[in-house]
């Protein structure tokens, strides 16, 4: 079983490749951090949104980032599609949570279901982790549907969550034990 975080996976999936960003990658990655609707239902917190310049954040996400998530890009025959993270990694508990989001344009087409798909395969398969989790907000009912179909429990509905915006954020909680 690989450690954790020790490598940068390259994961396939039936449509989709999710692996490490390029720099080639720096114009399609600044479309996504520049979209207010792919954000609206995501914390302000994500690692790509502390910079500004696409070129920045991919210069620098594989040394500072690797150190509490994963992000790999999403791509549909070789097209940015977005981005998929595994993070709050827990070795004790051999735990972590994973998100993604998607360029608009990606909506609707099923790339969350195979990009959840694919992150938990990869993780069963190739990790020791145990239990992946998600957190999604209460009104985002399309990654509700995402979840219940890649046959995640909802574990805890409306719980307050500190997502970096002024008011807490109301989420479901979601767990799938590997």
């Amino acid at each position: 079983m690989k450690k954790f975080f020790s490598q940068i996976p390259c994961i396939p999936s039936e449509r989709l490749v999710l692996r490490q960003l390029r720099e080639t990658d720096a114009a399609a990655l600044n479309e996504l951090m520049h979209s207010p609707m792919v954000y609206r239902y995501l914390p302000t917190f994500l690692f790509e949104r502390n910079s500004t310049d696409a070129r920045e954040v991919i210069s620098r996400l594989y040394d500072e980032c690797l150190k509490e998530s994963l992000i790999l890009g999403v791509f549909m025959n070789e097209e940015f599609c977005g981005l998929a993270e595994i993070y709050g990694y827990r070795e004790d508990a051999r735990k972590v949570s994973i998100g993604g989001r998607f360029l608009e344009r990606f909506w609707g087409h099923g790339i969350a279901d195979e990009v959840i798909a694919a992150l938990v395969r990869y993780l069963r398969e190739e990790t020791d982790i145990r239990l992946v989790t998600a957190s999604t907000m209460v009104e985002n009912k399309s990654v509700t549907h995402v979840m219940q179909k890649c046959h995640f429990a909802l574990v805890d509905s409306g719980v307050e969550e500190d997502w970096g915006r002024p008011q807490p954020t109301i989420v479901n909680k979601w767990s799938l034990p590997l």
